[in-house]
């Protein structure tokens, strides 16, 4: 048996066996290192926005041509509305088309007494 663990983890095959609790298998050094990972990532993506100023698009570039802004119900539909419509739309094809004819829920045994 492995140093640190009890024998009420035993084999997942075994009956009335639990699993291993949650990151019990990373020992200290794996905890350090995924929390130094995670403070790069958070580090170095705050460090791309804070280079990457909104303030740059102000200074049009060659070649560009924006055209005319949005209304504010046009934004609201083109980026609120359209994607909650196509949302529903995806959503009542799948129920609808499901050919599943199991929905009802399944008894449980009964403890005997």
């Amino acid at each position: 048996m492995t140093p640190g663990r009890t024998a009420s983890h035993a084999a997942f095959g075994t009956p009335g066996a639990r699993p291993f609790p949650s990151f019990d298998t990373f020992g200290p050094v794996d905890k350090k290192n995924a929390l130094r990972a995670g403070a790069l990532a958070a580090g170095t993506t705050l460090m791309m926005l804070l280079m990457s100023s909104p303030a740059l698009a102000l200074a049009r570039d060659d070649g560009d041509d924006p055209g005319q802004g949005l209304s504010v119900m046009e934004t609201l539909g083109q980026f609120v509305l359209a994607p909650i419509v196509l949302f529903a739309v995806v959503a009542g094809l799948v129920m609808v088309l499901d050919r599943s004819s199991d929905r009802q829920p399944k008894a449980k045994a009964k403890a005997k007494a």
